[in-house]
């Protein structure tokens, strides 16, 4: 039994709560299985869009676009990327936490690393949609 003034006996948590303890984060192995599950989507997309590109070799404007039209592709390009950006941002995430040790230089890295992501998926899915709806 714990004394009364005791950390456990002040503690808010149930004692499952202070078995299954997760870190300061409480989410210490979500980031983890996120970047193992796009990786895995990544290598599974992969073959696809190299066939798309190996397509798109010596084609002409009109014979692309006509490609990259169809709606199948675009998910595919689509899915790629989005899964891509994903992992990218995760993975240079963790690089930051781990090796950036000034706070307002981590905290500035992590928010540029959210912004950069950001405005590469935005930037490529906004391209995919143009040449998917042919304009």
């Amino acid at each position: 039994m714990s004394a009364p003034n005791s950390p456990a006996t002040r503690s808010m948590r149930t004692p499952l709560g202070r078995v299954r303890y997760l870190g300061a984060s409480h989410s210490g192995t979500s980031d983890f299985w996120l970047q193992r599950i796009t990786a895995v989507a990544s290598v599974l997309l992969i073959l696809p869009v190299v066939v798309v590109v190996m397509m798109l070799l010596g084609r002409n404007q009109a014979g692309a676009a006509q490609i990259l039209g169809s709606p199948f592709v675009a998910i595919i390009l689509l899915l790629f990327i989005i899964a891509m950006v994903w992992h990218m941002k995760i993975g240079m995430q963790v690089v930051i936490e781990d090796y950036v040790h000034g706070e307002k230089v981590k905290l500035m890295a992590i928010m540029a690393n959210n912004f950069f992501s950001f405005a590469v998926a935005l930037a490529s899915i906004y391209a995919i949609l143009k040449l998917s709806s042919g304009v």
